[in-house]
């Protein structure tokens, strides 16, 4: 298991409020790889706060929870993802309760877990998880955001939302209240498939068929992950900049 990440401040932003993490754990002979990434947001320094508080919060969480368990299932896995998110999304909400200069912040936050040959995936906000598998790409997350809901409802198509105004505009973060819905997905992985994390700084920028064609020139994870962020900040760089790689 290989795996390779960037994180970029961009062309435009004063701070890096993108953060990402990974580890993993050993049970009974198995490895469990924990991957994520996230994308803070509030201004000043609450973004760059929230998304390292996510990230920090759910590797020790996961790992502390799975490491104490009889039994690895579908089951298990998926409910200590889910209750890391809401233990995650408590830190993150009370310390905005708490202290003023926090307040409204959050974070979006896209995390994998790894185990055998299936792939548990938990999301808020527009942060993504691909595959990329017999020469496919398919984004297994759908973005809890306004311009997501503007395609479903058929208003703007997917290209339109490459440039939309308020493409930005997430509908749903972790850390911004007190309830969480979390989207949660599972995957079969083989042996050659990629996965690939990412934050906004990449897709509000980066097309998917851009994505393919630099998966198919670029076989080495840190020349991909480096070529990403170069076509990001060719197009502006406005946004900070997360490509997280793993390649089973």
């Amino acid at each position: 298991m290989k795996h390779y990440a960037i994180s970029d401040i961009g062309m435009v932003r004063k701070l890096n409020e993108d953060y990402y993490g990974v580890d993993s754990i050993q049970i009974d002979n198995e490895c469990i790889y924990i991957y994520a990434v996230a994308d803070g947001m509030g201004g000043h320094n609450k973004g760059e706060i929230a998304s390292k508080l996510a990230i920090e919060s759910i590797l020790t969480y996961i790992k502390d929870k799975l490491s104490n368990i009889n039994i690895v299932s579908d089951d298990n896995i998926f409910i200590t993802l889910k209750s890391a998110y809401r233990s995650a999304n408590d830190i993150i909400y009370n310390n905005s309760l708490q202290n003023e200069e926090y307040k409204g912040m959050g974070t979006t936050l896209t995390t994998c877990i790894l185990y055998k040959n299936k792939l548990y995936i938990a999301n808020v906000g527009d942060s993504r998880c691909y595959i990329y598998k017999n020469n496919k790409l398919t984004q297994v997350t759908k973005d809890n955001s306004l311009v997501q809901e503007l395609i479903e409802k058929g208003i703007i198509t997917k290209k339109d939302a490459l440039t939309h105004p308020q493409r930005n505009v997430i509908t749903r973060a972790i850390g911004t209240d007190e309830r969480l819905k979390i989207d949660t997905y599972i995957e079969e992985i083989q042996e050659n498939d990629k996965v690939i994390l990412v934050t906004d700084g990449v897709t509000n920028y980066v097309s998917d068929d851009k994505i393919i064609q630099v998966l198919d020139t670029y076989k080495d994870s840190k020349t991909f992950c480096k070529k990403l962020v170069e076509l990001a900040n060719e197009k502006g760089g406005r946004d900070n900049i997360t490509v997280l790689f793993i390649s089973i």
